[in-house]
């Protein structure tokens, strides 16, 4: 990596240069002027569009994704403690856990029979083994030449 210290930007900054963007200056000029790499000023676009200000004031690291929600034994549909859900989702993660129970039964059963399955055709092939054995080979004698010679 290159031995330069990171710039830390503040969110009015990225905020200002943001609204210089959707007012319709040139990225390219933009990035060039400030000396920000493009990407940069990709990603706080994005992020303003996604999120409003509060898009641009985000910890660097990773980002609580569905596994790092999970590992902190939150389903990653719910907020955070303290937070506000979304109007109506209660109803809504309840249907979805309800058809999420039912589909795992339905499988559950399924696996059931197939080890049934595997468990009946299992003794059959033994079965077919040991009379295999004791069955007297095909009852052809001789060559299986043709008799025309």
């Amino acid at each position: 990596m290159s031995e330069q210290a990171m710039r830390v930007f503040t969110a009015a900054f990225k905020e200002s240069v943001v609204r210089r963007l959707e007012a319709g200056e040139a990225l390219a000029a933009v990035s060039k002027e400030l000396g920000i790499a493009r990407k940069l000023l990709y990603d706080w676009r994005w992020a303003w569009k996604r999120d409003g200000a509060a898009g641009l004031n985000r910890r660097r690291g990773p980002k609580p994704g569905k596994k790092r929600l999970l590992a902190m034994g939150r389903p990653p549909d719910t907020p955070p403690a303290g937070g506000v859900a979304a109007a109506g989702s209660a109803p809504v993660l309840a249907e979805e856990l309800a058809r999420a129970r039912e589909r795992i039964g339905e499988l559950e059963r399924k696996i059931g029979r197939q080890a049934l399955d595997l468990d009946f055709f299992h003794k059959a092939l033994q079965l077919a083994g040991a009379l295999g054995a004791s069955l007297p080979a095909s009852g052809a004698k001789g060559s299986t030449r043709s008799s025309k010679e």
